[in-house]
């Protein structure tokens, strides 16, 4: 277990060292605006759920780190939970896209994040998952770094976040703008 409440520390300054990109890219490919809800699952600050206000019927965060959704709280018509993404507190089939930017290898189950993403999506619905590739150099680097810091980061390559998912049910692509891929999952 984590004895370091490593973003909780790190929240009231997170937005001015981890700036939030152009959030057109993610628009375009977790295919924005729906009329469905959106769940930013460990969303954090909101950073980027902020931009998707306007693109899904209601917008929700869904953190660990109450210090992370305190700010997140701060951004206009955002809704946020705190809740560990491996026990989502939302229905089956509730939100018709779930984003996860620069979060997954923080989890402390990843097989149990996809499994609980995948319920709260609705048939027809999508996941988009940004993470850093564990493939590039850099990252290696910052990989190397949580573990000092005694953060549980565990990275994972684009396939296995692929196989996190159920193959018969769901159509994965991956894009690829190094060092980050979005592996997207859509829900047939």
């Amino acid at each position: 277990m984590n004895l370091i409440d490593h973003f909780g520390l790190l929240a009231p300054v997170y937005e001015r060292f981890i700036k939030p990109k152009p959030p057109e890219w993610l628009w375009k490919i977790a295919d924005l605006p729906t009329e469905g809800a959106l769940l930013d699952a460990g969303g954090g600050t909101g950073r980027v759920a902020q931009f998707m206000v306007n693109k899904a019927s209601s917008v929700v965060v869904a953190d660990l780190s109450i210090n992370m959704l305190q700010q997140a709280n701060c951004k206009s018509r955002l809704h946020t939970v705190c809740s560990h993404t491996e026990t989502l507190p939302f229905p089956d089939n509730h939100f018709s896209r779930v984003i996860m930017v620069d979060a997954l290898h923080h989890v402390c189950d990843q097989a149990a994040t996809a499994k609980e993403m995948w319920r709260v999506l609705e048939p027809g619905g999508r996941i988009v998952i940004e993470e850093p590739d564990v493939r590039e150099i850099p990252v290696k680097l910052i990989a190397l770094a949580e573990k000092v810091a005694l953060m549980r980061s565990h990275f994972l390559t684009p396939l296995e976040i692929i196989s996190l998912f159920p193959p018969k049910l769901a159509t994965c692509r991956i894009e690829i703008d190094r060092p980050n891929t979005w592996v997207i999952v859509d829900k047939k």
